[in-house]
């Protein structure tokens, strides 16, 4: 159910007028709960770029229109040496993905401007940190450019396009698409697994590497074939580089015959006019996001070792061009590397690891990683606290630039420089709004869980908080089950607003979480409704008894992907919540299964076939248990869900619904496993919030 970032429902936050009213006159004109209206005015800030020259760092902020129903990115920039940041471009179709040309003099993005996703170019004067004259368009491919990279010598770029696997060249793909299009018949045949995905049906593409001159003209496809390269990925790194002579490109691809039981990603090398490819990979898990150090001496990239299991742990190898030797650079730290970055000297990586409920920055010496003598700053130091990602180093590696959130702002542009202790915030497009509202921490507690296992859980007060009062609670169960709640911010599930209508908000993260160590993580494989839910409900039974405001009469517990699965165990296995709100949530385990289309998630789980294990489904499968249902239950669900099948949803409502149980139903025909369309988004919260006050709220 979760895939790198972990399906979370959207929860924002209506507060009416009535009690918004009286909480500001308790906290005062100046400071208010933060509002729905809140959350669409802020800016989405990631993808920071350095220049060649040090000097500019640019970056994405993604704009809401609520009225619109859409989300417009555009490029900013800012001085690295501090300064005001500013707007680069102002499309209406928006622009992402800014990347300097090697030189500096240019600027690459990818728009929509001209009615199709193509890569644009516009030239860049570094000494005024402004776009000179119209951007040109690069590509004019029918299926759409998107992910560009520069070339080292800046004549030629590298990006992705899904094309036809059997299609030679772009009239060929251009032809197909327009049958298709025009085709009065909408059937589709299916011959093979992975016939949907994530929230879409296949569209009988592949996703290709192409190389294409910056001055424009064809693009030539250099992977040819009925794979995809890269494959499907939720955001991150990119799944492919380029050396630093522009030789070769490294990419990842999964070639095993039947990808939907599959998470053997791997890594190969090929020339980068397209040739034969080279399997560079060894490991039968995944293996992805590669990434050449500058000196052109090595490759890295993240490594899982089990083969099926796409939440086993991710580890940080590092190859040698040269002698072909492999070397695991983190065998000895049981964390999950995340955001990779090289230093400019090919001495040292930087990444990111999740660590109890934050994702401090790491350096590791590349000599010792490769074996060479320890030196006596050891091999693998943390430079930076905090909840932090998308790592990158100035060019005279003196700074680290990377996005920083917490629980009280969202992601901004930070940097860390050389001989400092505390990062220094470079983008402030967000602080107006945040300034006005009563933005709550959070609050950590440990407890002992299911076999006396020590486990972290954290919490939120509302705003104008008072201790002598005593508050309703929303436990909410995060996704994954592999993911883990902490000091983060979040446009889909915000504890803010969830917190803003008068509400103490628990988060507990069970066995199962990310950020504790593998064993913590494989200990939910085989047992979902067991000790995790042992721990979620040790961890409300600590926070009653510690936390006297809290009302231990009044508890919701919401959840979403395996938050909704818990949501539907707690159905069948406890009385003590007033109301729930399942999203997305696993009802059938055996339905499920046909249902799904990553099927080694479930084979993984479940340990085995439906039809060869199929104690182990029905065991810890909820609808085996509705016969001890009780608890009022909003369902909620899409339709465009294919983790999780839409079915599961109507099953679970359906049983409510006979069972005379008090229940509701939301359903989306135009959102997947997550809830993404603003208008959407805000549906979601009215009646999620609604539901939950009609039994909570005195």
């Amino acid at each position: 159910m979760r895939r790198f970032t972990l399906a979370r429902i959207v929860l924002i936050a209506i507060v009416f007028v009535e009690s918004f009213s009286a909480v500001c006159v308790a906290q005062g004109a100046d400071k208010r709960p933060f509002t729905f209206a809140d959350m669409m005015t802020l800016k989405r800030i990631g993808g920071p770029q350095i220049s060649p020259d040090g000097k500019w760092v640019a970056f994405t902020a993604v704009d809401v229109d609520l009225a619109e129903n859409k989300k417009v990115p555009h490029l900013w920039l800012t001085p690295l040496a501090g300064g005001e940041a500013r707007q680069l471009t102002a499309g209406t179709a928006g622009e992402d993905r800014g990347r300097f040309s090697p030189d500096g003099k240019q600027l690459l993005f990818v728009s929509a401007q001209d009615g199709s996703s193509q890569i644009w170019v516009t030239d860049f004067d570094s000494s005024t940190g402004a776009l000179v004259g119209p951007p040109k368009r690069v590509t004019n491919i029918s299926t759409e450019a998107d992910g560009a990279l520069w070339f080292p010598d800046g004549k030629k770029i590298l990006f992705t396009s899904e094309v036809y696997a059997d299609c030679p060249d772009d009239a060929c793909n251009q032809a197909r698409e327009a049958e298709r299009t025009s085709s009065k018949v909408k059937a589709m045949i299916f011959d093979r697994l992975f016939f949907r995905h994530w929230s879409s049906f296949t569209r009988f593409k592949r996703s290709h590497l192409f190389v294409a001159s910056i001055e424009g003209g064809a693009a030539k496809d250099i992977t040819p074939g009925d794979r995809d390269v890269p494959p499907f990925n939720l955001g991150g790194q990119d799944l492919y580089a380029i050396s630093p002579d522009g030789g070769e490109v490294a990419y990842t691809s999964n070639v095993d015959p039947v990808e939907a039981i599959s998470t053997n990603n791997e890594i190969f090398v090929m020339p980068a006019a397209g040739g034969t490819p080279k399997k560079l990979s060894t490991s039968p898990g995944s293996d992805s996001t590669p990434l050449y150090s500058p000196n052109g001496r090595y490759l890295a990239w993240r490594m899982q070792e089990r083969a099926g299991y796409e939440s086993d742990r991710f580890q940080l190898v590092i190859y040698d061009r040269k002698s072909g030797s492999l070397r695991n650079a983190t065998h000895d730290f049981d964390r999950w590397v995340g955001a990779v970055a090289w230093s400019p000297d090919s001495a040292s990586i930087y990444f990111t690891a999740e660590e109890k409920g934050g994702a401090p920055i790491w350096k590791i010496d590349v000599g010792e990683a490769m074996g060479e003598p320890r030196k006596k700053s050891g091999g693998r130091v943390q430079i930076a606290s905090g909840y932090n990602d998308e790592v990158t180093v100035s060019p005279d590696g003196r700074t680290v630039v990377f996005t920083r959130m917490s629980a009280q702002a969202p992601a901004e542009i930070y940097k860390l420089t050389e001989g400092s202790t505390q990062a220094a915030k470079l983008s402030h497009l967000n602080d107006a709004v945040l300034s006005q509202a009563d933005l709550q921490p959070v609050e950590s507690f440990w407890f002992a869980g299911a076999v006396d296992t020590q486990v972290q859980g954290f919490l939120m007060k509302p705003p104008a908080f008072d201790a002598k009062k005593k508050y309703p609670v929303k436990f909410i169960i995060h996704g994954g089950p592999q993911g883990a709640w902490g000091d983060e911010w979040s446009y889909r599930w915000n504890s803010q607003l969830l917190a803003a209508d008068g509400y103490v908000v628990v988060m507990v993260n069970p066995r199962g979480s990310t950020g504790y160590g593998q064993a913590f993580i494989d200990g939910i494989n085989g047992d979902w409704g067991g000790k995790p839910f042992e721990d979620l409900m040790k961890g409300l039974d600590y926070v009653e008894k510690t936390y006297a405001f809290v009302d231990k009469s009044r508890e919701c517990a919401l959840g979403a992907s395996y938050g909704g699965y818990m949501i539907n165990w707690i159905l069948g296995h406890t009385n003590r919540f007033k109301c729930l709100v399942s999203h997305d949530g696993m009802f059938n385990a055996e339905s499920s299964y046909g249902s799904t289309e990553e099927l080694w998630f479930n084979e993984w789980e479940f340990k085995g076939l439906p039809w060869e294990n199929r104690e182990a489904y029905r065991k810890w499968s909820p609808h085996e248990y509705a016969a001890q249902f009780k608890t009022p239950t909003l369902v909620v669900h899409g339709q465009l869900d294919y983790r999780l099948d839409v079915s599961e949803g109507f099953q679970l409502f359906t049983t409510l619904q006979r069972l005379k149980i008090p229940s509701r139903m939301l359903y989306f025909p135009d959102e997947g496993h997550w809830v993404l369309k603003p208008q959407n988004s805000r549906l979601w919260y009215k009646t999620v919030n609604q539901w939950v006050d009609s039994y909570l709220k005195k």
